[in-house]
């Protein structure tokens, strides 16, 4: 047991945030040890906030790691029968449902997972269909043998207009070659007792897997939304929930010095009360490339909010970006380090890789390039990444790094739920509600409104009677 806690140590995150400051980037852009002072009234009441509605409303995610027992058996050993039998587990779901999964897989699968023999990625190939563009959904079925392939189609309303006309396309086209069989290449992942889909899987028999009430889709990669996928792929999903709980522990502390996630969500806040409107979430690491897509969805839709609990207007949020270093260093470094004042940069960084890369020797009359030789790939994108850090610290930008001992199921645990209570964290200092999406539930219903869904004629009258488009504006 000591052998364990103590390798449990050694796998913690960490957060640095030294760049943050006014004593490394000055005062006018950093922040001073006395305003952290002045913060800890605001973020001592986020994290009761957080504590007292654990488990209530819309916060069951905080839960996940301690209440699946049973649930994570059946997920594991339903993985198994997948794996023995098919050669092809293709995700259907948006936001969340397909986010997840796929931060997940690219962080803990094979980079080259779905071009690898089968009896070398020992796995299923992964396919997230989380768009409905009409060439893709052909492009997908030129791939597939239908024989051996499972689908998982994830909605927890089963109104989902995206996930729903993909399933049913595919279950229309499982049908004409299955007949009655076609449930055996269907698992649907949704809500237990309300919504179509838990009908829809009812009727057809499909076995079924549930997204806890509490859970919305955005903190649903740790219920059976991402346990399922990730479990087929071969990741030890109890690991990644005992980093999760690990990181949970960590931060049942009110004080700003040792809450990893409070202190972040403190300094987010306090960055947005100074005009900093942008995060920039930047992993280097080709593994935690999709982490930053993921996070996009959870800090935008979660803060981004016009109306605080109160009902006043504060049109509240930061726009989050994903960036890729070492590669966005070419694209995007340039505006961070010399544009406007107005962001924040996240680096996520990996101390010890999972696979070594040697430079070779060559080009020695070239010093330009043989200064490279006798290092390796880890060693030059970590130099990258400090390269970067000291760039934007020195131009005075504000930047922190998150830094992971290494890439593994533990690891990944820890850092979804480190992001996830961070947003609850910051989500309370803004006084909003942190579970909703209405700006979401807009765009949706006006979509129903197009496709002449019954309930939605009023949405299509306004739509039928909004201003038209004036050709003068059209070039």
């Amino acid at each position: 047991m000591a052998i364990k806690s103590e390798w449990q140590k050694s796998m913690q995150i960490k957060v640095d945030y030294n760049n943050m400051m006014a004593d490394y980037i000055g005062e006018e852009q950093g922040f001073t040890d006395k305003e952290l002072s002045a913060g800890k009234k605001i973020a001592e009441a986020a994290y009761k906030d957080v504590a007292d509605n654990r488990g209530n409303g819309m916060m069951g995610w905080t839960e996940l790691p301690y209440n699946q027992n049973e649930i994570v058996k059946d997920i594991i050993e339903t993985a198994k029968n997948i794996r023995r039998k098919f050669d092809n587990f293709v995700v259907l779901g948006i936001g969340g449902s397909a986010l997840g999964p796929t931060a997940v897989f690219q962080a803990l699968c094979h980079l080259r997972h779905n071009e690898l023999p089968k009896k070398v990625r020992k796995a299923p190939k992964f396919y997230v269909e989380d768009n409905i563009d009409p060439e893709r959904m052909a492009a997908l079925f030129d791939v597939l043998d239908l024989d051996k392939t499972m689908f998982n189609v994830i909605t927890k309303s089963g109104a989902t207009s995206e996930t729903m006309s993909q399933y049913l396309i595919i279950m229309d086209k499982l049908k004409a070659k299955f007949g009655d069989k076609a449930k055996e290449h269907m698992i649907a992942t949704t809500s237990a007792n309300k919504g179509n889909l838990i009908k829809i899987a009812k009727a057809e028999g499909f076995k079924t897997f549930y997204i806890p009430d509490g859970v919305g889709g955005r903190f649903s990669e740790l219920s059976p939304v991402g346990l399922l996928a990730a479990a087929v792929l071969g990741i030890d999903i109890k690991a990644m929930l005992k980093g999760a709980a690990f990181m949970d522990k960590l931060c049942k502390t009110k004080d700003l010095r040792k809450n990893p996630a409070l202190i972040s969500a403190l300094l987010q806040y306090l960055s947005m009360k100074k005009g900093k409107n942008i995060s920039v979430m930047m992993p280097y690491a080709d593994s935690l490339k999709y982490i930053a897509d993921w996070y996009c969805q959870l800090w935008g839709e979660s803060l981004g909010k016009a109306d605080d609990k109160d009902g006043n207007k504060v049109y509240a949020g930061q726009t989050p970006v994903k960036a890729l270093g070492v590669t966005d260093q070419h694209s995007q470094i340039q505006l961070y380090r010399e544009g406007p004042f107005d962001k924040v940069i996240t680096l996520i960084a990996v101390d010890n890789f999972r696979k070594e890369t040697p430079i070779s020797n060559g080009c020695k009359d070239f010093p330009d390039v043989n200064f490279l030789c006798g290092h390796t790939l880890s060693e030059l994108i970590n130099s990258e990444r400090k390269a970067t850090e000291y760039a934007l610290t020195t131009a005075k930008r504000l930047n922190y790094t998150v830094t992971l001992p290494e890439v593994n199921a533990f690891t990944i645990g820890e850092l979804l739920y480190y992001f996830e209570l961070e947003t609850a964290y910051a989500g309370a200092m803004l006084n909003i509600d942190t579970f909703n999406q209405p700006g979401v539930e807009g765009g949706k219903n006006a979509t129903y409104a197009l496709f002449g869904r019954k309930g939605y004629e009023k949405t299509r009258e306004e739509m039928e009677n909004a201003p038209k488009k004036k050709a003068d504006y059209i070039c």
